[in-house]
């Protein structure tokens, strides 16, 4: 097994940022009641840790040590702010109601950790790939738990009706708390999952 396939079954499956390392949860509970801005939301959250990641790696040879985190901060920022520029030009709808939660990716811990664990010990390509991955294993959750609470709370699936006339839409589904515990169960799943995997060896 290379190192890119090793990197890639990790960030999606055997460490998932959010369902075993337990990060990202805000805006996993905040953003998934509509799929079509979920999926946004993911693939802002990929780019950002995927190009921070190889800006970082690029830079850490000319970056002080004691200062590395605060300019990891602006490297990320930089990259969240041309996100935001996009979203407000091209989709001012989604960008309207994503609201703050793009400007909060910022302090999405999945980019931090992945800058400092991994960009700022490796080369510039494979740092690429983990950030990558990593924010694809965040998009993966969240796409799930999107589907789940977009198709019980309005009975659509990217606004086209799915569910029947007859069906009455789980009101608690478009509430944050129907996010917890779904990724609740989901992490019960996956924690299972990785035990039992864990026991065959």
């Amino acid at each position: 097994m290379n190192e890119f396939t090793k990197i890639s079954k990790n960030n999606l499956i055997k460490e998932n940022q959010i369902l075993i390392q337990v990060l990202g949860i805000c805006s996993t509970l905040a953003v998934t009641n509509n799929l079509r801005n979920t999926m946004i939301m993911a693939i802002g959250v990929t780019l950002v840790t995927g190009l921070s990641n190889l800006t970082v790696s690029f830079l850490k040879k000319y970056i002080p040590r004691k200062v590395r985190m605060m300019v990891e901060t602006l490297i990320i920022a930089f990259y969240v702010i041309i996100v935001d520029i996009i979203l407000r030009a091209y989709l001012p709808d989604v960008s309207k109601a994503l609201g703050p939660y793009v400007g909060l990716i910022i302090t999405n811990c999945i980019i931090m950790g992945r800058a400092e664990a991994f960009a700022q010990a490796n080369t510039p390509l494979i740092s690429l790939w983990d950030g990558l991955t990593a924010g694809a294993g965040y998009a993966l959750v969240l796409v799930i738990v999107a589907f789940i609470r977009e198709l019980l709370g309005f009975g659509t699936i990217f606004n086209i009706r799915i569910m029947p006339k007859s069906f009455t839409p789980w009101t608690i589904m478009v509430m944050a708390p129907s996010a917890f515990f779904i990724v609740a169960l989901l992490m019960w799943v996956a924690k299972s999952m990785s035990l039992k995997a864990g026991g065959k060896k």
